[in-house]
Parts: C-alpha cells; sequence; structure tokens
C-alpha cells in the first residue's frame, strides 16, 4: 500500500513507501548487522544521544544586596531561565530550583554551576558565588517526594523571600 500527500509526488519520487522506525518494513534494505555485545540485535541509534530531565537545585551566597534588587534580578532569570521553578531569597543568599535537561548528571552540573554567573550581568543579580548544588534525576526527584524525603515540590512557582 501507497501513502502520500494528494498532487505530484515530492521531489519527483514515485516509488516512496512507508517503512518502519527499525529500517524493517517495505521498501528498506536490510537492516545493519549489530556490533558484537549487543543484546537484542538491533543497531545502536545514530544521531545526538538522548537527553534527560535533571532537577537542580542552586544555592548562592555572598555579601548583603537591597532585597528589592534581589528579587528584580531574579523574576529577570525566571523571565530568561524558561525552566525556572521557585526562587527563594534573602538580602545575603538565594535558592533556585529548576529542570534542565541534559545528556548526563556532568551535563547538568556544569550548566547549573554556569547558571547565575551568565545571566548576572543581564538579569542584574548579585556579584554572589554557588556554595550548593543538587543535582539529581527525575525519577529519583519523584521517588523522594513519594518517601516524604527532600524538597518539597516548588510551589507556589515563582521567586519568594525566604
Amino acid at each position: 500500500m501507497q501513502r502520500g500527500r494528494p498532487g505530484p509526488p515530492a521531489r519527483g519520487r514515485a516509488d516512496r513507501a512507508l517503512v518502519s522506525v527499525d529500517g524493517s518494513g517495505p521498501g528498506c534494505d536490510a537492516a545493519p548487522a549489530a556490533e558484537p555485545g549487543d543484546s537484542g540485535g538491533r543497531p545502536r541509534p545514530e544521531g545526538p544521544p538522548s537527553t534527560r530531565l535533571w532537577h537542580i537545585t542552586l544555592n548562592v551566597s555572598g555579601p548583603a544586596a537591597p532585597l528589592a534588587e534581589v528579587r528584580r534580578g531574579l523574576e529577570q532569570l525566571a523571565n530568561d531561565h524558561p525552566f525556572l521553578l521557585t526562587s527563594r531569597y534573602a538580602t545575603d543568599r538565594a535558592e533556585i530550583r529548576y529542570w534542565e535537561e541534559a545528556r548526563d548528571l556532568h551535563d547538568a552540573a556544569a550548566i547549573a554551576l554556569r547558571l547565575w554567573g551568565e545571566h548576572r550581568a543581564t538579569a542584574g543579580l548579585p556579584p554572589w558565588e554557588t556554595v550548593g548544588l543538587e543535582v539529581i534525576d527525575r525519577a529519583t526527584y519523584h521517588q523522594r517526594l513519594a518517601e516524604g524525603y527532600g524538597p518539597p515540590p516548588a510551589v507556589p512557582i515563582g521567586v519568594h523571600p525566604f
């Protein structure tokens, strides 16, 4: 069975057909051989490595700054960083919780450690340093919540004083 859009074939090809994702459908050549040691006999997917969601809790601290400036800076950071869940702040410290998409824990941690410094000038954040970082995967985050451990869910979402 041939399927496609009505009208002339795309790019002048009349021999287009549906194929399955693993390349074993009609119109496909035989699937490439699996690499030795692979289980299931399926080839490894090519392309960018898959990413996962990581829950980040970033703590920063430094010299006291006016509360209004800290709040304004964190609100701007929330606008600049779309996955920001919640921020808590005082005159000399802040805690930011958000989700980050990354290939592995090392990448997520590296991104999180750069967050404050990279947004310091554009968001008008105080010149504080990172003093704490927690990076956990999504499954661990939800398991902790289910067991009553770990940080409470980021509710209410937004920027709030401690």
